[in-house]
């Protein structure tokens, strides 16, 4: 089956489940907080850009990239579903987002690497920021920071 990549501004009513179940499968989102069809197009239509892998009809794997759209971006949120591992979705994820940050002009592309994923994204060029520590300011859904 012939795999693809494309680009969305705004998920359809059909991907919206899907791509719930990639942030499920990846361990980044449990509980009913975040079965929110809202909250997907908000992500979705807020990224700089945000692609699907495809395998046929199914959605086999995402990433996407925040960006002030003029010097610096971010990518996250890089899933594949766990049958598809270690067949070079995530890679071709990859490769379309970087391809579509410097056809914008987007010189600095960061990312936070989690879960033993180092190896994955120095493959892809990415090298470990020696002066730089990854932080984060923990908020709950009212928008209050929460207890250490």
């Amino acid at each position: 089956m012939k795999r693809t990549y494309t680009f969305i501004r705004q998920p359809a009513d059909s991907q919206i489940n899907e791509i719930i179940r990639l942030y499920q499968e990846a361990g980044w989102w449990t509980g009913q907080a975040h079965e929110n069809p809202e909250l997907i197009r908000r992500i979705v239509t807020g990224s700089h850009c945000f692609v699907l892998a495809h395998e046929g009809d199914k959605i086999i794997g995402m990433g996407r990239a925040i960006s002030d759209g003029i010097s610096d971006a971010y990518i996250q949120d890089v899933a594949v579903l766990p049958e598809f591992r270690g067949q070079s979705v995530g890679t071709g994820v990859m490769q379309e987002i970087l391809k579509q940050l410097r056809a914008d002009g987007l010189q600095w592309i960061g990312l936070i690497a989690g879960r033993h994923s180092h190896p994955f994204y120095r493959k892809l060029g990415f090298e470990e920021m020696p002066a730089a520590t990854a932080m984060l300011l923990m908020m709950n859904f009212e928008g209050d920071i929460r207890d250490s």
